[in-house]
């Protein structure tokens, strides 16, 4: 811990903006979209960044509020310009966080919570040490399957490869700072842990500012 400088004006410190930068992660399955949404719904005031993905826009969707839909041209151009603070083929299509983005949100004095996978996660505490690492886990594995068995959006193959690096994926918890359990028909609950995670976060006497 570092060492606290006594002559930092202590009302300075605690009335100064702390915006946060969040990872939302787990296994596919376990809630994550749906406590992003959760969060929208409760006014929690964050700036949610939103992923490029070359993969196919679903019914519902809206490009530039749930992905920006990219064609994989357009997404090459961003790696190769450096726009993207991670990348990774995910299921067969590519996904990626703009930088801009992330900037823009800390910037404005706001939280930047991210929503991305195992692996999107590691990618950005590598480059964002004092990024918040939240692990989102369903109250079981038998959960987590039924979740995405019951979105029929995949063929079986999809399927069991998605439930595979599930399972896989839960392995990788301890890389994690925290965990919050999304259980069934308790979404408040989970919202709200992660809620007063970030309040404590935020209250950090050794809190620092993201560097990206």
């Amino acid at each position: 811990m570092p060492e606290i400088d006594v002559n930092t004006d202590p009302y300075e410190t605690i009335h100064a903006l702390r915006p946060l930068l969040v990872i939302l992660s787990g296994p596919s399955g376990v809630g994550k979209d749906a406590v992003m949404a959760e969060m929208h719904k409760l006014g929690v005031p964050f700036h949610q960044v939103v992923t490029a993905a070359t993969r196919a826009q679903r019914p519902g969707e809206i490009d530039g509020q749930d992905y920006h839909f990219v064609s994989i041209e357009r997404f090459a151009a961003m790696i190769e310009q450096k726009e993207l603070l991670e990348h990774a083929v995910v299921y067969g299509d590519y996904k990626g966080i703009p930088k801009s983005e992330v900037r823009k949100g800390l910037k404005s004095g706001m939280d930047v919570v991210l929503r991305v996978d195992v692996q999107g996660a590691a990618t950005i505490r590598s480059l964002a040490p004092r990024a918040v690492a939240i692990f989102l886990i369903a109250s079981s594995e038998e959960e987590m399957i039924a979740r995405l068995r019951g979105r029929q959006t995949e063929d079986a193959g999809r399927l069991a490869m998605r439930i595979a690096t599930a399972r896989e994926e839960l392995g990788r918890i301890a890389e994690f700072d925290y965990v919050v359990v999304n259980r069934d028909n308790q979404l408040d609950v989970a919202v709200q842990q992660v809620l007063a995670i970030m309040t404590a976060e935020r209250c950090r006497v050794d809190w620092e500012m993201v560097e990206l």
